[in-house]
């Protein structure tokens, strides 16, 4: 019995029964979130394989799956410093996709209020600036002649 190749569009199927998740985007990549949180994406660095997935994970579980199934999950100098791994889409079951899916939606919703506070304050802070970046602009100003 031949198994079928999944799809990013597979992966949106399974995360979006998960509670609290929805569509949006990632480094302009299409990307599943809780709270503003990635869940998964679409990978943009040209390091990882064709037809793969981005999973946020926390970093202990994730040495435990690499080492475990090397064949489904592997990770890049790129995303090495993050707490994601990747998942080879053509490789992976749809029973494996809904517990590696299940895993993540559990290390993301258990991020703190106050890491998911500060991470709403960084975006603004980078649209509108900062009250720090505006004094220094002002400064600026004020010393040119």
């Amino acid at each position: 019995m031949s198994r079928s190749i999944l799809s990013f569009e597979s992966v949106r199927n399974v995360g979006l029964a998960l509670p609290g998740v929805v569509d949006g985007l990632y480094y302009g990549a299409k990307a599943l979130k809780i709270n503003g949180h990635m869940l998964v994406c679409m990978p943009v660095n040209r390091s990882a394989e064709v037809n793969s997935a981005v999973v946020s994970i926390d970093l202990k579980r994730r040495a435990s799956l690499l080492k475990a199934r090397p064949d489904l999950y592997y990770i890049t100098d790129h995303y090495a410093p993050h707490a994601v791994m990747l998942m080879r889409l053509s490789y992976v079951s749809r029973d494996d996709l809904q517990r590696t899916l299940k895993v993540a939606w559990e290390h993301v919703s258990s991020l703190k209020a106050a890491d998911r506070g500060e991470a709403v304050k960084k975006r603004s802070a980078r649209s509108s600036g900062t009250a720090a970046g505006k004094r220094m602009s002002s400064k600026k100003t004020a010393d040119r002649p």
